[in-house]
């Protein structure tokens, strides 16, 4: 047990977890195959006794297995973890692996609070995403439906996924807002611009998912890596061998900070997170022990305001190469 691990807030909502969480995707979905199913449950359950706190999952990965997964791993210790799952998909009625649509009306809301319930093994879920905006439900719906799912006692937070400032507003004023969700690193700063001073203003925490940029700020992926043909990466403009090639610049800074600290690459990206607001709990995703202890190596690792200067100062120089997501996924964000 190492209970010692920082702590932070969400925002003003109190809902209080570990300063960094583990992203649980990877372990089912988008990544290649999934992980053996009791390797992977090992390894939440390592993470629960490291001090995390804070487990993200959706019902969209697998579909479905990884909420399973999460449930069967976190059952023993539910009283003393958050888990964090998410709506908003239209899942292929047929079982099939992919999604059909977006689907964010009120009745599927409920419907997938039920099932999520079930696969997880609780009574409560902690923090309930929406995982992409839907333009067709108007989104006080959306968050009128969750805010009635809180007052039943089946959730106790509401959350969103990569929601333009505006639309979070909306939201925010109908039922309060726990957190946002969306893509943020080094290679990815544009919630810089107007999501984080809403979220300051609000009063809403920040969760970064790929903090470490789908592994490629970890600096182990270069213009010669080969991905699983089942890896999403491979349809990511960004993940292109010359792009992996013009990117190497920003591994290049990484590796130079990380030497002056006696750290990684990946310890110094998620340090430099932690560093930029004390409501920002980054949730990077591993499906190895090892890595999971180098992640959580990160709260401890300071970053001076010096450092932090150096950074960006370095980090301005540098032009990331290529889009983060396919044209039908970026479609779905900051909406």
């Amino acid at each position: 047990m190492n209970p010692e691990i920082q702590k932070r807030k969400l925002g003003t909502s109190g809902l209080e977890v570990s300063a960094l969480g583990l992203g649980c995707m990877g372990m089912s979905f988008s990544y290649g195959p999934a992980g053996d199913k009791q390797e992977m449950i090992a390894l939440v359950r390592k993470a629960v006794e490291r001090g995390v706190t804070f487990f993200d999952t959706a019902e969209v990965y697998g579909p479905f297995t990884n909420e399973e997964l999460l449930g069967e791993a976190l059952a023993p210790f539910r009283d003393r973890v958050m888990i964090a799952t998410k709506f908003g998909f239209e899942l292929d009625p047929q079982g099939g692996p992919k999604w059909i649509g977006l689907n964010s009306r009120p009745d599927h809301i409920r419907q997938v609070a039920e099932a999520s319930l079930k696969r997880l093994r609780t009574e409560v879920i902690d923090l309930f995403y929406q995982h992409r905006v839907d333009p067709e439900v108007p989104i006080e719906d959306v968050a009128g439906a969750v805010q009635d799912l809180i007052r039943a006692g089946k959730v106790k937070h509401f959350g969103m996924s990569e929601a333009s400032a505006q639309t979070i507003r909306r939201a925010h004023a109908v039922q309060q807002v726990t957190a946002v969700q969306s893509e943020y690193s080094l290679w990815w700063r544009e919630p810089e611009a107007e999501v984080l001073p809403t979220l300051e203003e609000l009063g809403i925490g920040f969760v970064p998912y790929s903090p470490l940029g789908k592994g490629f700020l970890t600096g182990k992926i270069n213009e010669s890596t080969t991905f699983d043909q089942n890896d999403f990466r491979n349809t990511v403009p960004r993940f292109s061998a010359e792009n992996r090639k013009a990117n190497q610049a920003m591994i290049g800074l990484l590796e130079e900070v990380a030497m002056r600290k006696h750290a990684t690459p990946a310890q110094i990206a998620l340090a430099w997170l932690l560093a930029r607001k004390p409501w920002i709990v980054p949730i990077p995703g591993t499906r190895k022990p090892e890595r999971l202890d180098e992640n959580l190596g990160a709260l401890s690792v300071e970053l001076t305001p010096d450092d932090l200067l150096d950074i960006e100062n370095a980090a301005s120089k540098i032009t990331i190469s290529g889009a983060r997501y396919p044209e039908s996924a970026a479609k779905l964000v900051g909406r």
